[in-house]
């Protein structure tokens, strides 16, 4: 059990990594888990999703290291601290466990794995435009941080019913193995939020978060 990256930000976020090598049993058994947790992961069928659940908990235990976190879920299933003024965004994969917090501005982060099939992505997520941006030489990496962008956006404004394709425009870019991208939220109402997010691509997994909201 391990903390894989730890960086922080220049807005004073901080961003934490987690590798799941774990067995489901080495987690529980060298996890403190508080007992609400515990009991919402009898109602987990999946074991990868027990997996996500109890690396997180191992990841907050690392960070906030002796200092007990309790973690709660609004109704749109958006996490929070319920004793720490701090804001968090949380994302995993099969393989990793992200971690974004800020003293108090709202967070958003997401990670996926290159080796996921992003062609629902393309039809139902992405603009005309976005799909004309996209090249053959590294469409999964593209497709991979346009999805992870717009999860990073979504989570960041919090809001329910957004079209992915129609309210989250990103701004053409060339991948790389970390950059900066620029994207606009369209509100329902017609105003408009300029997003600036930063991404970094590390074993065969791309991870995005939002560093400016305007």
């Amino acid at each position: 059990m391990a903390l894989y990256l730890k960086k922080e930000l220049d807005n004073d976020a901080t961003i934490y990594v987690w590798h799941i090598t774990e067995s489901e049993e080495e987690l529980r058994s060298n996890t403190q888990v508080p007992d609400d947790e515990l009991e919402e992961l009898t109602y987990i069928g999946s074991e990868a999703r027990r997996k996500e659940r109890l690396a997180t908990r191992a990841l907050l235990n690392t960070i906030f290291d002796d200092e007990k976190v309790y973690l709660g879920h609004h109704d749109n299933g958006r996490p929070y601290l319920q004793n720490l003024a701090t804001e968090i965004s949380i994302s995993h994969t099969k393989e990793y466990v992200a971690i974004i917090l800020h003293p108090d501005e709202d967070q958003g982060i997401d990670i996926e794995s290159l080796d996921r099939d992003f062609s629902a992505v393309e039809k139902k997520a992405l603009s005309e435009d976005e799909i004309d941006d996209l090249s053959e030489k590294n469409r999964t990496l593209q497709l991979a941080i346009y999805w992870c962008a717009k999860e990073a956006i979504y989570k960041r404004m919090s809001l329910s019913g957004v079209d992915f394709a129609e309210q989250i425009e990103i701004e053409r870019f060339n991948p790389h193995d970390e950059g900066e991208i620029e994207a606009t939220f369209f509100h329902k109402d017609g105003s408009e939020v300029e997003f600036v997010l930063e991404y970094m691509v590390f074993d065969n997994h791309a991870m995005v978060w939002v560093i400016e909201a305007d």
